[in-house]
């Protein structure tokens, strides 16, 4: 649960209707449904009825946005104190995976900026160890960590010696992305073992496991083929990837969900892979006893709603 999740849940009381709600905080309906499911899940109740007078509160409901709307008053007061000093600087200093989604949120974070104020913004794609590694000693403010559930504890307990707090974001299975022109694009099912045998994986190259040497850290799509080839090119950015992908039909690879502008940009298809230990997390770190800015609130629920705009499709 984050500050976005409780005014999604405050707007839609306040409006009792999720379209006009939705209309209001500029996201599609079927979204906004979700995105209270999820909230209704996460909290083990239900916080809104249909009935004859819109959407209301359950008396659960009632409770819960009750103490919504007054931790959302709350940070509006700490705000308001803090305005004359650091809290109020555009400063952040991300350290994140290479998400195409996560990319999204900060795009969208910065395009809200005061442009007559100064902007003080430092990105870094990389990998999880290297982001814990920059909020211990490197003065990030946030990072995104993303692992193989397969490896949770060990990110667990490599968080906690470090002394960092953590809040999930999602969970997700990784998708095939490739050319509309691949051979596979339009396959009623794809097989990564299949895929991987006629095509080139284009794969980030500096994955690293808490606790756990290289050569042991076991890949989600591990190949049993006798004759499988392997075909790997290896990259640390995002931007060659996207060139490869669009300009070689041959390659594919695997990543999170992408945003669909970037899927029409570059003419590629993403579609679900069958492969083993294909599940992932995305969590939120940053050092325990950190006071949150302003804007670290914001770029979190533009990461938020990034991740809604992915995490509610259907992938086939």
């Amino acid at each position: 649960m984050n500050t976005l999740h409780l005014k999604y849940a405050v707007e839609v009381e306040r409006t009792r209707s999720i379209s006009k709600a939705a209309e209001n905080l500029f996201m599609a309906q079927p979204n906004l449904s979700k995105a209270i499911k999820e909230l209704e899940d996460s909290l083990g109740i239900t916080i809104f009825q249909r009935t004859s007078k819109g959407v209301v509160p359950t008396q659960q409901g009632a409770e819960f946005l009750k103490y919504a709307k007054n931790i959302l008053t709350e940070l509006e007061k700490m705000e308001s104190i803090y305005v004359p000093d650091a809290q109020n600087r555009q400063s952040l200093k991300l350290s994140i995976p290479r998400g195409s989604y996560i990319s999204n949120a900060y795009i969208n974070f910065i395009a809200d900026l005061d442009m007559n104020q100064e902007i003080n913004i430092c990105i870094q794609e990389t990998n999880s160890m290297q982001t814990i590694t920059n909020l211990e000693k490197n003065n990030f403010n946030l990072g995104i960590v993303r692992y193989q559930t397969i490896y949770e504890k060990y990110y667990m307990d490599y968080l906690a010696e470090k002394n960092m707090a953590f809040e999930p974001i999602w969970n997700f299975e990784f998708l095939a992305i490739m050319s509309s022109k691949h051979a596979y694009a339009n396959s009623k099912k794809i097989v990564y073992n299949k895929l991987a045998a006629n095509s080139i994986e284009i794969v980030h190259a500096d994955t690293v496991i808490p606790y756990i040497s290289t050569p042991e850290v076991k890949k989600p799509h591990t190949q049993q083929n006798e004759d499988y080839i392997p075909k790997k090119v290896y990259v640390y950015e995002r931007g060659s990837q996207f060139a490869m992908l669009n300009q070689l039909p041959t390659t594919f690879m695997l990543v999170s969900p992408i945003p669909e502008h970037l899927i029409n940009i570059y003419d590629l298809v993403q579609r679900k892979c069958e492969m083993e230990d294909n599940d992932f997390k995305d969590i939120l770190i940053y050092p325990k006893g950190y006071t949150m800015t302003r804007f670290d609130r914001d770029f979190i629920n533009k990461l938020f709603e990034a991740k809604n705009e992915v995490a509610f499709k259907e992938y086939n």
